[in-house]
């Protein structure tokens, strides 16, 4: 952008009123003096949601290089097709009953609205506009439906590599068109949660831990892969088919979560605005160095040479970390705060393996582990929290994830099956539910 041209773009956003929350959904009735505030926000919106869409192609990848090679098109396959089911189930119920905007059913608690998501008008000016709102509608849903699908990815990885293709997009179904969207009414809706001074900025909790809880609550009934806990107690590895794309989905995730986290400031109408954006870029990324470095030295000590998996996961479990609360720590404390979410990975991986619950990629270690921590760690730097409402909230949010889940899960095992046969997972998902490989010139050596 040329100078000449930038000038008057700033005298405009110097004047403009602020109007910045973290993460509390479409507010109505907020007047605008100027629509530059309505544009700018839009377009943070707009910004912050397809860097966000990004992070389905950083799971993709992250879940595509930790698999073994004969399931790696099973996963590429859950992942491009659950982010398509949520947008359309997200449209068609999730949007509405996750912003109530004071239309409660049951105050507080659930939506009246069950109608699908509406857009502005084509064309819509300020004039015309009765409502005129910070954002427009259309930046709102679409930024507020990569945390959906955000959600249902998290669930995919832990559950790779014996689920079946189509219960597992049943649940996914579920989980985006109902329990995310109802949980996060709660805090992000408006409802008692928020009441109750529950903070959680960017979802740590009401993103990341629902999606470890639901693959958890999963991982219970689905069981171990086969071989891979023996009788005697021992763990057996089975490596990921390509860590080159395993660290491809970590930077893409990386890169995404300053869209997650710094477009939650939903505003960026005001110098004020933006500074905290540009601060939140700045401890999103701090937590995520603070991570890996952690991870890489604990293996080092424990293990006498550092895992890349390890530091892979360090580094998402410090962006996880720090999502509940990315504006108000310092820089240092930021690092602080990732470089524990590093540390709880290295310990609860191995901790989950003698429990012997079979987690894929690491996910629940990193979403709900450190989901849980980071909401925690939100009243070392926010005077405004407090630890029994923090503990609360995590509480709330945990029971109910794990008892829908779980009743979700026991139905679909029982209807459909969530298991594929013993003969179809030593073969591979590729071969048995899809019919194609994604390295077949490997397989015919």
């Amino acid at each position: 952008m040329k100078l000449s041209k930038s000038l008057p773009l700033a005298a405009a956003l110097l004047a403009l009123p602020s109007l910045g929350l973290a993460q509390e959904g479409p507010v109505a009735g907020v007047n605008a003096s100027t629509d530059t505030v309505f544009i700018f926000n839009s377009l943070l919106f707009l910004i912050g949601g397809f860097l966000v869409f990004w992070m389905a192609a950083g799971f993709a990848m992250l879940e595509a290089g930790l698999v073994r090679s004969k399931n790696v098109t099973m996963q590429l396959t859950k992942n491009v097709v659950l982010f398509s089911m949520a947008a359309i189930f997200y449209y068609l119920i999730g949007y509405n009953l996750m912003y109530p905007l004071g239309d409660w059913a049951v105050e507080g608690l659930l939506s009246g609205n069950w109608s699908p998501a509406v857009l502005e008008a084509v064309g819509v000016t300020a004039d015309a506009a009765d409502d005129y709102s910070y954002a427009s509608t259309g930046s709102d849903f679409f930024f507020q439906l990569m945390f959906c699908a955000t959600t249902a990815s998290i669930v995919s990885g832990t559950l790779a590599e014996r689920i079946k293709l189509w219960p597992f997009l049943v649940f996914t179904l579920i989980l985006t068109a109902f329990i995310y969207p109802l949980q996060a009414s709660w805090k992000w809706g408006g409802g008692f949660l928020d009441e109750a001074g529950f903070l959680d900025f960017a979802g740590s909790t009401v993103v990341h831990s629902v999606g470890g809880w639901a693959a958890l609550t999963g991982c219970l009934i689905l069981g171990p892969r086969i071989g891979k806990y023996t009788k005697d107690g021992r763990v057996v590895p089975m490596p990921g088919s390509n860590l080159t794309l395993a660290t491809l989905g970590t930077f893409i995730l990386w890169l995404g979560w300053f869209g997650f986290n710094g477009a939650s400031q939903l505003a960026m109408g005001t110098v004020g605005d933006v500074a905290d954006v540009s601060r939140i870029f700045v401890n999103t990324n701090a937590a995520a160095a603070g991570g890996s470095v952690v991870a890489m030295i604990l293996t080092q000590a424990l293990y006498k040479k550092p895992d890349l998996t390890m530091i892979l996961n360090g580094a998402l479990a410090g962006l996880v970390s720090i999502t509940a609360e990315p504006l108000t720590p310092t820089i240092g404390a930021a690092t602080l705060i990732g470089a524990v979410g590093g540390a709880l990975v290295v310990f609860v991986v191995p901790l989950l393996d003698k429990l012997k619950f079979d987690d894929v990629v690491g996910a629940i270690p990193v979403h709900l582990v450190c989901g849980i921590w980071g909401t925690i760690a939100v009243v070392f730097t926010n005077p405004d929290a407090s630890i029994a409402t923090q503990l609360y909230g995590i509480l709330v949010v945990g029971v109910f994830t794990v008892v829908v889940s779980g009743i979700v899960w026991f139905i679909l095992n029982l209807v459909m099956g969530l298991r594929v046969s013993e003969e179809d997972e030593i073969n591979g998902l590729d071969k048995a539910e899809l019919g194609m490989e994604a390295y077949p010139e490997f397989s015919k050596l």
